[in-house]
């Protein structure tokens, strides 16, 4: 909901700059990353006027976006030839100057510019944009309550809206008994898979307790090496020093050396750029540098950025994984101070994958039905995201991630344009078979296998899909695996899984003793009776260990299956891909093919060059379905390939 009252102080509260009402002025260089961040969340929303206090336009108008200067420097021509200010035109109007004539204006539906303190906002108007990033964890602070909490909640909630009484529910011979309370259902918890480290770890293998586990005396699977890296840092020098800058240096490479990767080049070279610039450019010259001190081209850049700086960290990720070819990691300035050596231990665990290493893989004695060396194994896992509401004329983004090495901890991504808000992907035919070539081409090459380098398997995990699709993906994705699959001359058997996370069904534990420390259902709890499908092939699997609010159970629908897998074999394997996650050491609430899948698809607009002119602002919207279709090829011609470089790497990560 926006917040009703002066437009100004709006727009000042959602920069976190309440009072400072200079600071939208040009002239007081207001930065023009600020100005579109601010133009994203305003766009849209109903304003009304007010001159004199007593003039007050009773229709509201519709912002459509900002200028891109101050009201005393905008012009425009009156209908006698004569060119004023709108600044000026404004203290003719009202008889007096304006407060702020140096501050931004407004343009509205019809053309109109206004100045910010003439408008206020009207009260009741929900938001129905993204929420902005910055704002998500306030949405969850306010969102999130514990499980008993929420149990009580929606038990008050029945008796509230009285379902019972409703003539609709009994007009279809149904009742609800209030009385009676949440059902109670059997349950069962799965055992965690062991998962193994690097073998000169200490203690190499290690079971997770309620869906965690800790890195110390761990060492990674397969950890990789930095030959050569550059720091390059978007904070102003004044807030992140030199010396700041080398304690973050020094906590990296202790954190590298806790898990075994190896940093050959101790004393990276450090620049400081403006975030204004062109960052590309900024990138290729300090890469530039250190290839005229060390004759090496950089393997790895770590950028520190500002608070807010989504803008430079996209073009920061156009630049290395579309460009240039070279992993890229950005660390938030605010995080590295005095940061702890669990902060360092994390960004390695990005870190190494990007450069190609393996951070742990379930033990195969634990997950036979993964690795199974007679029935090798290909698991995929596909997304498709859509534009957020009143984004018209954008496309829908695809992705598909498949793992390449035989333990399924290594993960390949590919990800492609298609038609606004179409949900089964056009393109899994040609992406399916660039994941199967790149499975095989690694058994041959880094396996050094002989025989079966085509999968036996392929277990095809989807991701967001409703259950009116179901058939639409049978009809449509099966059938593009299955043509994909004989274009290549293999024949894997083929299963097919939806997994799903909004719902509304959630467990509680009956028994205080049974909850893990946030009362939740202890990681591992499978649901497989008296709420599943009562003919077919599903179950819930809460496979994530609870830290705020109540957890949600992810619903698994199996809609093909050519392996026949029972149930549990099936369940075990969801749940043991589930740890596999290269980000974290917790066990995630969907299998991590998935979860890569999602990432992939959300990264999509890294692929479009920063300065082109694909426009990803929420105010891109096109009026008609010619122009819809023309917005459509434009976004498809933009967007760029990944770089050869990065194509085998998990650069998502």
């Amino acid at each position: 909901m926006y917040k009703s009252g002066p437009l100004l102080d709006l727009c000042l509260d959602f920069l976190g700059k309440p009072g400072q009402y200079n600071i939208l002025s040009p002239r007081r260089k207001m930065p023009d990353r600020e100005r579109i961040r601010l133009q994203r969340f305003i766009t849209g929303i109903r304003i009304m006027t007010t001159y004199t206090g007593e003039r007050v336009r009773k229709t509201p108008r519709v912002v459509k976006k900002l200028s891109s200067t101050g009201a005393s420097d905008l012009s425009f021509s009156m209908r006698d030839g004569t060119t004023m200010t709108v600044a000026q035109y404004f203290q003719k109007l009202l008889n007096r100057p304006l407060r702020f004539p140096d501050n931004i204006c407004i343009e509205v539906g019809s053309g109109a510019l206004l100045p910010l303190e003439l408008c206020t906002v009207p009260p009741g108007q929900i938001m129905r944009k993204q929420v902005p990033p910055e704002k998500t964890k306030d949405v969850l602070d306010f969102a999130t309550k514990k499980p008993q909490d929420r149990l009580q909640s929606i038990t008050n909630g029945l008796s509230v809206l009285a379902y019972g009484q409703s003539e609709y529910v009994r007009q279809f011979g149904m009742s609800v008994d209030e009385a009676a309370g949440p059902l109670s259902v059997s349950a069962r918890v799965l055992t965690p898979p062991k998962l193994r480290y690097g073998q000169d770890s200490p203690q190499p293998v290690v079971t997770p307790a309620n869906g965690a586990w800790n890195m110390i005396d761990k060492r990674f699977f397969r950890p990789a090496n930095i030959e050569r890296w550059i720091v390059v840092v978007y904070e102003r020098q004044q807030r992140f020093n030199q010396q700041a800058a080398q304690e973050m240096i020094n906590g990296l490479l202790r954190g590298c050396s806790d898990v075994g990767m190896r940093v050959n080049d101790t004393s990276p070279i450090v620049t400081w750029q403006n975030g204004q610039g062109r960052i590309a450019e900024q990138l290729r010259g300090a890469g530039n540098d250190c290839f005229q001190k060390t004759k090496q081209r950089p393997t790895l850049i770590v950028v520190v950025l500002p608070d807010n700086g989504n803008d430079i960290y996209t073009a920061v990720k156009h630049f290395g994984d579309v460009t240039v070819g070279v992993a890229t990691q950005c660390l938030k300035s605010s995080k590295c101070f005095r940061a702890k050596a669990q902060y360092y231990a994390n960004v390695c665990l990005k870190m190494n994958v990007k450069l190609g290493g393996i951070n742990t893989i379930p033990d195969p004695q634990s997950v036979t039905v993964l690795t199974d060396p007679r029935n090798p194994t290909i698991v995929m896992g596909a997304d498709v995201i859509h534009p957020a509401p009143g984004s018209d004329g954008r496309p829908s983004f695809t992705a598909l991630v498949g793992n390449v090495d035989s333990n399924s901890a290594k993960y390949v991504a590919t990800s492609r344009v298609q038609s606004s808000r179409e949900e089964i992907i056009q393109d899994l035919g040609e992406m399916a078979k660039h994941v199967l070539t790149m499975y095989m081409r690694y058994r041959q090459a880094v396996e050094k296998k002989t025989s079966d380098i085509a999968p036996s398997r392929l277990i095809f995990f989807r991701d967001g899909v409703s259950e009116g699709q179901f058939k639409k993906v049978l009809e449509k994705e099966l059938d593009a695996l299955k043509t994909a699959c004989a274009d290549l001359k293999i024949n894997p058997k083929i299963t097919v899984i939806i997994v799903a996370k909004r719902h509304h069904v959630r467990f509680f534990p009956r028994q205080p003793g049974d909850a893990d420390r946030s009362g939740n259902c202890p990681a591992g709890t499978v649901v497989d009776r008296v709420v599943a499908h009562p003919t077919e092939f599903d179950w819930y699997l809460q496979s994530h260990g609870g830290l705020l609010g109540t957890s949600r159970p992810a619903h698994y629908n199996v809609l093909y299956d050519d392996n026949n897998f029972n149930a549990d074999s099936l369940q075990s394997l969801s749940f043991s891909l589930c740890h596999v996650y290269a980000r974290s050491t917790r066990s995630v609430s969907i299998p991590a093919p998935v979860y890569y899948a999602d990432i992939v698809c959300s990264r999509a607009k890294n692929h479009y060059d920063p300065q082109g002119t694909v426009d990803f602002s929420d105010s891109a919207t096109q009026a008609d379905t010619s122009q819809a279709e023309g917005a459509l090829e434009a976004y498809r011609r933009g967007f760029r390939p990944l770089h050869a470089n990065m194509a085998s790497l998990m650069y998502f990560s």
